[in-house]
């Protein structure tokens, strides 16, 4: 896949509405962790704009919330946040969502993916770097990690695909003469 304007286009709006929703529409569940849309918003970006785009959109999107929030960069954070991202790419078969095609097989791929995404880089990468960056309490930040996993998941599975169907919803279908 190509890397055009486009896809530019698309990662700066994603990285700055993932901002927007983290610093400014954002619910606080557990120690420094909050509930928001951002997730819900990169991986509609991501399987409309590929992984590449859901890659610099987590990286940057969370980089940004991290400086405005005041503390720095939570590193083990951002790069969770971009695994979702590379791998939310993924999920959905390339260009189906471009073309229109999102149906029963595309929802149930992208709510299994974004639950094993979610799952691994919330329950398992953001952690174990927590522990080996910071040098935090394990029981601390797998608590943690598991409770914005969940969160994370569930808007993604729901306003996700919500922004998903939308969007095909505006595509001309594959094979269609309009």
């Amino acid at each position: 896949m190509k890397f055009t304007v486009k896809h530019i286009v698309a990662t700066a709006i994603g990285a700055a509405l993932f901002f927007l929703l983290a610093r400014f529409l954002s619910f606080p569940l557990f120690a420094n962790t909050y509930l928001t849309l951002q997730y819900a918003v990169l991986g509609f970006f991501a399987a409309v704009f590929g992984p590449i785009a859901g890659l610099l959109i987590g990286l940057i999107g969370h980089a940004l919330t991290d400086l405005a929030w005041g503390y720095g960069i939570w590193w083990s954070w951002v790069i969770a946040s971009t695994i979702v991202g590379l791998l939310s790419g993924f999920i959905v078969k390339a260009g189906s969502v471009e073309s229109g095609e999102f149906g029963k097989k595309g929802i149930i791929r992208f709510v299994i993916g974004s639950l094993i995404i979610h799952g691994v880089s919330w329950g398992l990468v953001a952690p174990v770097l927590d522990i080996l960056i910071y040098a935090e309490p394990a029981d601390k930040v797998f608590v943690q990690g598991i409770i914005a996993g969940a969160g994370n998941f569930v808007l993604t599975a729901i306003v996700g695909t919500l922004l998903i169907l939308g969007y095909t919803k505006t595509r001309v279908k594959s094979g269609s003469l309009e």
